[in-house]
C-alpha cells in the first residue's frame, strides 16, 4: 500500500472562553493533573484551556488531497462570535504545498463553527476549495437545516448545493480501500469520524469525539457542549476500547496540545 501523508494544519490556537471546569463539569482534581501532566502545551499557567484549532489533510502518493474540517475561518466567519482569533489556513496550506484548488474532498467531522469556516467563504458564500466535494453526514445536514436558512443552512449548505458540491453520506463509507468514514454521534447528532489504515497501523482523525487529554485520562468524561452526553460517551468509549486493541494507533486530533497522539495499548475503561 503506497504512503499516505498526513498534514496537521493549525488554523488558530488560542484561551478557551470559559473555566475548563466549566467544560468538564466531572473532572476531578487528579484526572486535572494527569491531563496536564501528559499535555503539557493544553493548560496555561493561571490553569486556563489553551486550545489548537487544526484540520488535517490526506495527501495520497497520485498527488490528491482531502481535507478533514476547515477550522474556524476568516474574519467575519460564523465562529468569530467567541473564537479568539481569526485562522490562518490558508498560510498553512500554502506552507504544505497544496493549493485550494487541488482537494478533492473536504470531509467535515460535524458542523460546528470552528470546524466549518474556511469551507465557503465570502459575500456571497462561494466554496473555498472549488473542486472538492464536501462530505458529511445527512444526519447533520438535517439537524442544521432544522435551524433554519438564517443559520448553516444557508451560510454553509445553500451555496455547497449551488454549485454541486455537497454530498451527504448515510452511515460507515469507504472513501478508499484504506480510507473509510466512521460515524461517531454525540457531540453533534452526525459527527463522524477518519480512520485510515497504513503500513505501520491504523491513524483517527477524531474530530470532536475527545477535545481534551482529561478525555483520554478518562474517556466516560463528558464535555459540557455535547449534544449527546450519553452517545458521545458511547462513542468514545467504544472507539476507542476497539482501536486499542487493533495494534499501533494514532490519535490526530483537532484540539489537544500535540495533533498526533498514541494511543496506549490498554483498552480504556
Amino acid at each position: 500500500m503506497d504512503r499516505v501523508e498526513l498534514i496537521a494544519l493549525l488554523d488558530a490556537v488560542g484561551v478557551f472562553p470559559e473555566p475548563r471546569e466549566v467544560a468538564f463539569p466531572g473532572a476531578t482534581d487528579e484526572h486535572w493533573r494527569a491531563a496536564d501532566r501528559r499535555d503539557p502545551t493544553s493548560v496555561t499557567p493561571d490553569g486556563r484551556w489553551h486550545l489548537a484549532f487544526r484540520c488535517f489533510a490526506l495527501r495520497r502518493p497520485d498527488g490528491r488531497t482531502i481535507l478533514v474540517d476547515a477550522g474556524i475561518g476568516p474574519a467575519g466567519a460564523p465562529a468569530a462570535d467567541w473564537a479568539p482569533v481569526p485562522g490562518q489556513l490558508p498560510a498553512e496550506l500554502a506552507a504544505a504545498g497544496i493549493d485550494p484548488g487541488d482537494v478533492a474532498a473536504v470531509v467535515l467531522t460535524h458542523l460546528h463553527t470552528d470546524h466549518i469556516g474556511w469551507a465557503v467563504t465570502g459575500e456571497p458564500g462561494r466554496p473555498y476549495f472549488r473542486n472538492a466535494r464536501y462530505l458529511m453526514q445527512q444526519v447533520e445536514i438535517d439537524r442544521v437545516r432544522r435551524q433554519g436558512r438564517q443559520g448553516l443552512g444557508g451560510r454553509l449548505l445553500d451555496p455547497l448545493l449551488a454549485t454541486g458540491q455537497l454530498q451527504p453520506v448515510d452511515g460507515t463509507a469507504d472513501l478508499a480501500p484504506d480510507l473509510r468514514l466512521l460515524p461517531t454521534p454525540g457531540h453533534t447528532p452526525g459527527h463522524q469520524s477518519v480512520l485510515l489504515s497504513t503500513r505501520d497501523g491504523t491513524v483517527a482523525v477524531t474530530g470532536d469525539l475527545l477535545t481534551h487529554t482529561v478525555q483520554l485520562v478518562e474517556p466516560a468524561l463528558t464535555y459540557a457542549y455535547e449534544e449527546d452526553p450519553a452517545a458521545a460517551r458511547e462513542s468514545r468509549t467504544t472507539l476507542l476500547r476497539t482501536l486499542a486493541g487493533a495494534g499501533p494507533v494514532v490519535l490526530a486530533t483537532p484540539h489537544l496540545g500535540e495533533p498526533f497522539v498514541a494511543l496506549p495499548t490498554a483498552a480504556p475503561s
